[in-house]
């Protein structure tokens, strides 16, 4: 059987970032810059107030306390967003609001709770420092600053720096379009009758979240039966817009296995054993004009999700322009013994909890949905291991 390190190495040799793309910033989220973003502007753009209060001279208020403050006129009132040139005399103040532009000969804002908030005149009963509240021009960004690298994934902050700069498209990778395909006669939609040797599909709604979770697209289509000519056609017809395509079910070794029927003529799709447990069948390669990736991954749930894990979210990694390879692992302690088969890496479902504890869930069968929607860790048992004793240090991929 092949390993899965090797299956994974290939998966990623295989697949490719979509090219960038411009984007306005309404849609980047979640996507991947392509391209250094530099501020061409000083944030902030002015000296400003960085709270409400009265703009001063320090030296005008140096002597003020509760038991002595000291009475200054107020000139002005300067409000964020004003234009205006303003300037403090000696002995004199100006009303500033937050966001607003210090006037000139001022060094320092005294907040308004320091004050009796007066209008015309205001008393002053603590005496500030001299940049006490006052947000200098460039603090934050200097012009020309790079403040996004190329290869950062866009989240809020991000949108929120690049509109700060004044940027309202940028150059990114795109996130990868992912069409899932669920097969089996015996599928159902959720909430149909269920009829005799029916079951309620589910690996799509699972895989179309994983991959949602993952940072990508993803579209269900609907479930095909076992009949090969008519996956192959609703394949084909799902190409148009799909970066990449997962398939759940028909690659093991019996009879109506439509995908590994379908796909094997073709040439460049390979079905193989890849030596774990559970997720042996696997299958991956490329189809269509374009190339897509496409993942054949098996029928069974926790099977798909492990499988999904191992190898579909590394690659959807890649492809947003991100840092791809295995799942990162933290270490924990597993307090039940583990067994697990010769020559195959298991992924036993558990619940890790905050002390680093790990306890495998009851049901670790490749059917027991329920089972794997209790668990929120993966504990890796590698292949050459075959038993795990109780309180061992063991890998664990959190969820």
């Amino acid at each position: 059987m092949k390993s899965v390190d090797r299956h994974l190495a290939e998966i990623l040799s295989t697949v490719r970032a979509p090219a960038p793309l411009e984007l306005d910033l309404d849609q980047a989220l979640g996507t991947t810059l392509a391209e250094n973003v530099a501020s061409p502007v000083a944030l902030p753009p002015f000296d400003n107030s960085a709270m409400d209060g009265y703009a001063v001279r320090t030296q005008d208020v140096a002597g003020a306390s509760e038991a002595r403050p000291v009475t200054l006129p107020v000139m002005d009132d300067v409000a964020a967003g004003d234009g205006a040139t303003y300037a403090v005399g000696r002995g004199m103040t100006a009303r500033i609001m937050t966001g607003a532009p210090m006037p000139g000969g001022a060094d320092a804002v005294v907040p308004v709770e320091w004050t009796d908030g007066g209008k015309v005149r205001v008393e002053i009963r603590r005496a500030p420092e001299v940049g006490y509240a006052i947000r200098r021009s460039g603090e934050d960004v200097r012009p020309g600053q790079v403040v996004v690298p190329a290869g950062t994934r866009i989240g809020p902050a991000q949108l929120g720096i690049l509109a700060g700069v004044g940027r309202r498209r940028v150059r990114v990778v795109p996130r990868p379009r992912v069409v899932v395909m669920s097969t089996g006669s015996e599928l159902v939609p959720p909430g149909s009758p269920l009829t005799p040797g029916k079951i309620y599909e589910s690996n799509s709604y699972m895989l179309v979240g994983a991959v949602r979770e993952a940072g990508a697209e993803a579209f269900r289509a609907e479930a095909v039966t076992d009949d090969p000519a008519e996956f192959l056609e609703r394949l084909e017809a799902q190409l148009v817009r799909a970066d990449v395509v997962i398939t759940s079910g028909g690659v093991s070794m019996g009879a109506y296995e439509p995908v590994k029927e379908a796909l094997t003529p073709i040439g460049t799709v390979r079905f193989e054993k890849v030596a774990m447990q559970p997720g042996m069948p696997q299958g991956f390669g490329v189809v269509g004009e374009d190339k897509v990736p496409i993942f054949c991954l098996p029928g069974n749930p926790v099977s798909s999700f492990v499988s999904f894990i191992i190898f579909v979210r590394p690659a959807l990694m890649k492809m947003r322009g991100l840092p791809s390879g295995p799942p990162e692992t933290v270490e924990a302690t597993t307090d039940r013994a583990l067994r697990s088969p010769k020559g195959k890496t298991s992924y036993l479902r558990g619940v890790l909890s905050p002390a680093g504890v790990v306890s495998p869930v009851h049901g670790q069968g490749s059917h027991q949905l329920g089972a794997l929607a209790a668990a929120d860790a993966l504990i890796v048992v590698p292949e050459d291991v075959t038993e795990v004793p109780a309180g061992s240090t063991v890998r664990v991929i959190p969820l």
